[in-house]
């Protein structure tokens, strides 16, 4: 007996209610998480400077690692961007959560109890390709940039690297973001071939295109050095084989159907 969506009997104003409350949640999830990054800020800087202040000791540059703001507000402003990055990132599976509650009411009843798999899938590979950028990526993408600076030609002229706190969060934010999206890759081919929009052998089949948008990405979202590169094309690669793998056991029973009927006509 096959599984049908629950009938909707929510009017459009319901809906509209449901995706209030659904959003009121997300917020409210937001702002704890960005009160608990507040309170440690200090801490989050030290976690995220770690990667630049290696390089630049591992460097030639003389002098002690550190962070410049150029007005008095200008730090403040960095630790409220510092917090709203980190309170998304904490707020992340109660939104995802809340994202799925929205939309369960018109799937099955089967695919309505991946909520909880789908919440910690997406945050766990979230975490993994930010924690990936930052404890591999961003060292050798920091020496590579630091080792940039120095002396100049023969006549004594230093270039000497002046990095603002700002300009620092804004790289390191789009660049774990980066890590972490691009790590999402299995969970929506997943839900790709749960549509039917996508099955294992036609991913077979993009294999060799997707090889060269990883490397098309990978040069977009990181810094100019090939290194960083290969190291976000690398586990995109393998999380595209992964994710075929994902797509074969899902959509196997559906490619057979579909040679059999293909066989017959």
């Amino acid at each position: 007996m096959s599984e049908e969506p629950e009938e909707q009997t929510m009017t459009f104003w319901e809906h509209l209610e449901e995706l209030r409350s659904r959003i009121i949640k997300m917020a409210l999830a937001f702002v704890v998480g960005a009160i608990v990054a507040w309170i440690y800020r200090a801490e989050v800087l030290v976690w995220l400077t770690q990667p630049f202040v290696e390089a630049w000791n591992t460097g030639a540059l003389g002098e002690k690692a550190s962070l410049h703001f150029s007005a008095p507000a200008s730090l403040f402003f960095a630790y409220v961007k510092l917090a709203v990055m980190a309170g998304l990132i904490l707020a992340l599976p109660v939104m995802l959560y809340q994202l799925w509650a929205f939309i369960a009411p018109g799937l099955y009843s089967n695919e309505r109890r991946l909520a909880i798999p789908f919440v910690l899938s997406s945050t766990t590979l979230f975490t993994c390709g930010a924690l990936f950028g930052w404890k591999v990526a961003f060292p050798l993408a920091f020496r590579y940039l630091l080792d940039f600076a120095g002396p100049v030609g023969s006549e004594g002229f230093e270039v000497k690297p002046t990095v603002m706190v700002d300009d620092y969060l804004d790289f390191v934010s789009r660049m774990l973001i980066a890590f972490g999206a691009t790590f999402q890759l299995p969970v929506l081919i997943f839900f790709l071939s749960i549509a039917g929009i996508v099955n294992y052998r036609q991913l077979i089949r993009f294999g060799r295109y997707f090889i060269v948008i990883a490397f098309v990405l990978s040069a977009v979202l990181t810094p100019p050095d090939i290194t960083s590169q290969v190291l976000l094309a690398t586990p995109l690669l393998a999380l595209y084989g992964i994710s075929i793998g994902i797509s074969y056991v899902i959509t196997r029973k559906r490619v057979r159907e579909m040679d059999a009927k293909a066989s017959k006509s």
